[in-house]
């Protein structure tokens, strides 16, 4: 099992709303005292919450289901039903919410950002709502409407200061050791490490953080080795530091020709090329290794990028790359504007005036519409005054007479909705209207 992840899809689904109730208050000398039915409770939400504690997604690796709680139903005595429970999922700073499709929903950036991933379902209302003047005892509640479901990508994006960028074996992992308390798993083969390590570093009054990015080779961008899997670990950092290997074995390599080679791979990736830069060529403690140094230092320093020979084997030029490195990040912050207070504006889609559309699709008719969706959403079908309340609400709404100057006729199939579609044969002469109401539970227009 791995011990991080930064990449998950969580399958969702938010709490669904309580049923309304039917009930008539009783008391002694006053059996029918009208309707007392209370509405169900609201469906809990799923929260997405930044935590600064939690830096890895491992635990939505292992458990991606989550259901949050249902609304209770309404109770008599005009006593609503509790609130479903909503669910808190903490993820690490740095976590872009995304669809399936790629669509980014959210960019989750500051500790305690909250973000409503998945809206729990409203209660349905209950018959003491329902009544009117016309409509005096209704024997009819409206259904609870169910909760969002939805499949979501979480990645996280590390936010660090710098970021390390170089070869395998280069000595990345070997650097990050020894300049902070991170202890990565160190090795002398290729791709020994496999997930990002992030270290904090003190140099003075500035304390910052580094990261690297294992495995990047030639093609990387591309999908070799695991650095396209980790590229997008550099994305907020605010410089990047080149650790280069001087004491590499390999044939056709050398200090330059890597540094090419790792640009190249930024540069397709991109949205890198305006970072600051920095060199360390590091294991200058071999003797070769360092006789490279002056060899390649005046190229690199043409560029405009600071070069500093290191080891991190025994620690000679640490401590002036780690200032160097925070003197960087202090003009990067200073420069920076000052930061707001997080603030997510929601901006929900805008719902058509008209409420409805009717398309004539040859064998039926198709009423599509937010309004008349989510009212037979609220239907119970086994209720025939239920049904009729619906038949008063979508005459309102103007369906039926949108669907008489769709060419609609007598007996024709008329559908609501989409997948979980509502299919009747229409009636025409069905009119809306309060002289219609019978007996508790029941509709003279059905009969």
């Amino acid at each position: 099992m791995p011990s991080f992840v930064d990449r998950v899809v969580l399958h969702l689904a938010a709490g669904d709303g309580g049923h309304g109730c039917v009930s008539v208050h009783r008391e002694k000398f006053k059996p029918l005292g009208g309707p007392d039915g209370g509405n169900g409770g609201r469906g809990g939400d799923i929260v997405l919450v930044v935590d600064p504690n939690t830096t890895t997604l491992l635990e939505y690796h292992r458990s991606p289901h989550r259901k949050a709680k249902s609304g209770a139903q309404g109770e008599g005595s005009n006593r609503d039903g509790a609130n479903g429970e909503d669910i808190e999922l903490k993820v690490p700073d740095g976590t872009v919410v995304s669809t399936r499709d790629g669509e980014v929903l959210v960019d989750l950036v500051g500790a305690g950002t909250r973000y409503v991933v998945a809206q729990g379902g409203n209660g349905g209302l209950g018959n003491a709502a329902l009544a009117s003047k016309r409509r005096r005892a209704p024997g009819f509640a409206l259904l609870g409407e169910p909760g969002e479901t939805k499949d979501v990508v979480l990645e996280l994006k590390s936010v660090a200061d710098i970021g390390l960028v170089g070869f395998p074996s280069a000595g990345k992992s070997s650097l990050i050791a020894a300049i902070s308390a991170a202890r990565p798993k160190i090795a002398d083969y290729p791709f020994t490490t496999l997930v990002p390590n992030l270290g904090v570093v003190e140099a003075g009054d500035v304390r910052y953080t580094v990261a690297d990015v294992p495995g990047l080779i030639e093609g990387a961008s591309e999908g070799r080795g695991l650095g396209h899997a980790f590229l997008r670990h550099v994305e907020r950092c605010k410089a990047l530091l080149h650790v280069v290997d001087l004491a590499t074995m390999e044939p056709g390599r050398d200090p330059l020709t890597d540094i090419d080679l790792i640009e190249s791979e930024l540069e397709k990736y991109g949205g890198l090329d305006k970072r600051p830069r920095m060199v360390a060529l590091n294991k200058i403690d071999v003797p070769e290794a360092r006789e490279l140094v002056e060899l390649v230092r005046a190229d690199i320093e043409a560029r405009g990028w600071e070069v500093f020979p290191v080891s991190a084997a025994t620690h000679e030029g640490l401590r002036e790359l780690t200032y160097a490195m925070g003197s960087l990040v202090a003009a990067a912050r200073a420069a920076a504007p000052p930061p707001e207070p997080t603030r997510l504006v929601l901006r929900p889609s805008a719902v058509d005036d008209s409420g409805f559309t009717v398309t004539d699709e040859g064998e039926r008719y198709r009423i599509r519409g937010v309004k008349p969706e989510r009212w037979i959403r609220q239907t119970d079908f086994t209720n025939d005054e239920a049904v009729g309340y619906l038949a008063d609400r979508l005459a309102r709404l103007g369906v039926e007479e949108a669907l008489l100057k769709a060419g609609a006729k007598a007996g024709d199939e008329v559908v609501i909705g989409g997948e979980d579609a509502v299919v009747f044969d229409w009636e025409p002469s069905v009119e809306s209207g309060g002289e219609h109401l019978g007996p508790r539970g029941t509709d003279s227009r059905l009969s």
